[in-house]
């Protein structure tokens, strides 16, 4: 009876655990079978950052505007060969489907249409230096003359032209001059835009996506089409290259590199912990038990994330593939009392026997990733999320799951390697335990101070990010061609109303006018450009009712002397008299098909902040000498922001690095209460002095080193707590079992230590700048750690134990 209702308890965990297995793995297969939760946006790695909600919101804009597109350069020295393959290159892109829309040669387009459109507000739109002339015409009685002779007989204008009759003084035709539509270096030659640099001929080709450029079936037909297109086109024209720019290509750049860094390290981490504890157990049984509670750990962990996040974020698939080093830490010391019980082996009594050292290991690796929740960067939330339910399911699959599997005493027993290593443990005890613990740990201090006073910090954001190089080169030949600046920074200003956004932006564009020196911007982008406040507007028609039509019989007089027709002379005035209310609004110019490339420059109504209205204004020629100035610039301005995204992210790096030691410190500080409400005091502190030994050691290698510190190495000290902490406990509980075997406790926490260290060691060859300084710190801060551990067992119980062997 007794057996049939231990039979009936070994079969419902499996059964149970089959279950949770199916429901986590059609869950996952379920979301990658759709739209694929993958997420290679890097901006989403980026916190908010700016005070102003608003100006985050034009963060996030901006980048969606200017994400959509991917932008081509096709390049020759034969003008015909570039111009020609730049036609086949979007006809073919566009037969590929892989695009919304392909824009090489321009559709037909009327100029006049922009003219007309700004015919209705001519009497309101005035340049700058109209607006002068027409203010100092009071005091030249000839200006106005003279205005109305250079249009006559000057020479034509090259740009949008009026008719004599609409403009007769030529200043609506000035303010359509003014109108920054070619804020480039390209031209219009044969339908097609156009760039000469010496004898370089290249020509632009821009494609709309489909969909979001971090999707990768969207990033796999965008390749899959460049890749055909330019097969074709060097086929025929071995001279014409072709350089690509667009979020679409670093998105599968990072992707694509991520992916590799998954595969490698998921791969290398499993084969060497399988070869690992072959080498050890000799036991292939083992090894498949070892590697399932591992599997369902990152199994339920990836599932887990996606129903939290509802996205995966590369970052955390990275760092998922090197958890199984940890998560395997667990089945480990499982099986070290599973071999040292031999034939007394009984698998619930052994999973009691294991449960305090696991219980501890797991409170102190929780918290180190519980902290990770705290930091500012979404994709550390996930790695957070990911790593507690891993580790944790890992745990209770070694007490529950693996107790119903491993029913049977072990066939053979690695005695000898046992007997060797409770031989080395004793030894490196006597070097380091006991009373010597304090000399050794003081004397570290003071070898390590040195370092501690050489460390830097460098909180740069490209150690998270780090940007392809090869398209880093192609982005720098497309903006050279181009003649476009792809500076990050940008002002956002913000108004109650539409018109007090206008006006600010009027505001600052005066100002930005009047820098000098180094602080000059070669030029900048606003939609005040297109379209004036309604208080310039007015301000612009009442200059012209007091220096032109107040006189009207002298006007008339005038434009008769000029040559114009009597019904010219009639008409023109009679169009003043009636635009009164006729002024432009930014929703007119909205409207209009050709404003779409500038339409980013208006943000409207903002989302996140009701009563709130704002546009962008982009300068051009921002460099580290004018930056400041600028940001003060803002400062002095109501409603202007200066937004630096990498920036503001970075002083948010250094920010968090400063709070790291803070953080570090209560950390240990919750260690030591949980390892006291184990051990009490003295053992506490005994037990815990490797581990903050390791910290120390692993901060005083990088100031030696010169190894410039940022927050993902504080952050990875924060886990070197949490892990690190466990070998001490791992040896202590073993030392404390009445019929354990210290030999293969000690053999237990080595092999322990050498999973972590192969899977967290691997992600030191991840392609991800953040990833690698968590390899570095963690591979170093569990190697102290491990060697230190005995450290926390007491004198007196190494003897008593070793005696067992």
């Amino acid at each position: 009876m007794r057996f049939a209702s231990v039979a009936w308890r070994q079969w419902t965990l499996r059964a149970a655990w089959l279950l949770l297995a199916l429901a986590a793995a059609l869950y996952c297969a379920w979301r990658f079978a759709g739209p694929t939760p993958l997420q290679t946006n890097l901006l989403a790695l980026l916190p908010p950052t700016e005070a102003d909600p608003v100006a985050e919101e034009a963060v996030d804009q901006l980048a969606r505007v200017l994400g959509n597109r991917a932008v081509l350069l096709v390049s020759s020295r034969d003008a015909a060969h570039a111009k020609a393959a730049a036609r086949q290159l979007g006809d073919t892109l566009t037969a590929s489907r892989a695009f919304a829309s392909v824009t090489a040669r321009l559709p037909p387009f009327d100029p006049g249409r922009i003219t007309r459109f700004y015919l209705p507000y001519r009497f309101h739109l005035l340049t700058a230096r109209d607006r002068a002339t027409l203010a100092g015409s009071a005091n030249d009685p000839t200006a106005l003359h003279d205005a109305l002779a250079e249009r006559l007989y000057g020479l034509p204008n090259a740009g949008l032209a009026t008719s004599l009759a609409e403009d007769p003084f030529g200043w609506l035709q000035h303010w359509l001059g003014a109108l920054p539509l070619a804020a480039s270096n390209l031209g219009i030659e044969d339908d097609l835009l156009v760039a000469h640099r010496g004898a370089i001929t290249s020509v632009l080709v821009v494609g709309t996506l489909p969909g979001s450029a971090y999707e990768s079936d969207v990033q796999r037909g965008v390749l899959r089409a460049l890749a055909h297109g330019e097969a074709a086109l060097h086929a025929a024209w071995p001279d014409v290259s072709v350089a690509r720019t667009g979020a679409v290509f670093y998105a599968e750049a990072a992707r694509r590199a991520s992916e590799r860094d998954v595969h490698r390290i998921g791969v290398v981490s499993a084969v060497g912990i399988s070869l690992l504890m072959l080498w050890i157990f000799r036991s292939p049984r083992l090894i498949v038990f070892g590697l399932l509670s591992t599997a369902l750990g990152i199994l339920c962990a990836l599932a887990a994330t996606l129903l939290v996040f509802g996205k995966l974020h590369l970052l955390t698939l990275v760092f998922g593939a090197s958890l199984i080093g940890e998560a395997v830490d667990y089945s480990i010391q499982y099986f070290v009392v599973y071999l040292g019980a031999r034939e007394r082996w009984a698998p619930w009594r052994g999973a009691r026997e294991v449960l305090p050292a696991l219980a501890v290991a797991l409170g102190t690796s929780l918290l180190g990733y519980a902290i990770l929740t705290f930091a500012p960067f979404p994709a550390l939330k996930q790695i957070a999320c990911f790593a507690i339910v891993g580790i944790f399911t890992a745990f209770a699959s070694v007490l529950s799951l693996l107790p119903s599997l491993m029913t049977r005493p072990a066939r053979r027993s690695p005695r000898g390697l046992f007997a060797v290593a409770a031989t080395s443990l004793a030894k490196w005890h006597a070097v380091i335990g006991g009373r010597r613990a304090w000399g050794v740990g003081l004397a570290l201090v003071i070898v390590a101070v040195p370092g501690w006073l050489q460390l830097r910090s460098d909180d740069d954001i490209h150690l998270l990010i780090q940007r392809d190089p090869s398209l880093v080169a192609q982005e720098r030949a497309v903006s050279a061609a181009v003649g476009a600046d792809n500076s990050a920074q940008f002002f956002v200003v913000r108004g109650a109303t539409p018109e007090d956004v206008l006006e600010r932006a009027e505001a600052l564009g005066a100002r930005l006018g009047a820098l000098q020196g180094e602080a000059a911007l070669s030029g900048w982008q606003s939609v005040t450009s297109f379209v004036p406040s309604v208080r310039q507007q007015q301000a612009d028609h009442a200059l012209l009712a007091a220096r032109v039509f107040a006189d009207p019989a002298r006007l008339r007089a005038l434009l008769g002397e000029a040559g114009f027709r009597d019904d010219v002379a009639q008409a023109w005035p009679a169009a003043w008299a009636q635009s009164g209310a006729a002024v432009l609004h930014v929703d007119d110019w909205l409207r209009e098909p050709w404003s779409q490339p500038f339409r980013h420059l208006w943000l409207g109504r903002s989302s996140s902040t009701p009563g709130a209205f704002a546009a962008v204004v982009l300068p051009q020629g921002v460099s580290s000498a004018n930056e400041a100035a600028l940001a003060a610039l803002a400062r002095t301005l109501p409603g202007v922001s200066f937004v630096d995204k990498a920036a503001s992210v970075s002083r948010l790096f250094g920010a968090y690095r400063q709070d790291g030691a803070i953080w570090l410190a209560g950390a240990l500080a919750l260690v030591l209460a949980l390892l006291m409400l184990r051990y009490g005091w003295r053992a506490a502190f005994a037990v815990a002095l490797p581990v903050c030994l390791a910290i120390g050691v692993t901060l005083a290698v990088f100031g030696y080193a010169q190894v410039r510190i940022n927050l993902f190495n504080l952050l990875a000290l924060m886990l070197v707590l949490g892990v690190g902490a466990n070998y001490a406990v791992f040896l202590r509980e073993g030392a404390l079992r009445a019929a354990a075997d210290i030999g293969a406790v000690w053999t237990g926490v080595l092999l322990s230590a050498a999973t972590t260290l192969l899977s967290f060691g691997m992600l030191g060859m991840s392609s991800m700048p953040a990833l690698k300084s968590f390899g570095a710190t963690l591979s170093l801060g569990i190697m102290v750690a491990v060697l230190l551990a005995p450290i926390g067992m007491s004198a007196g119980m190494l003897p008593a134990q070793g005696r067992k062997t």
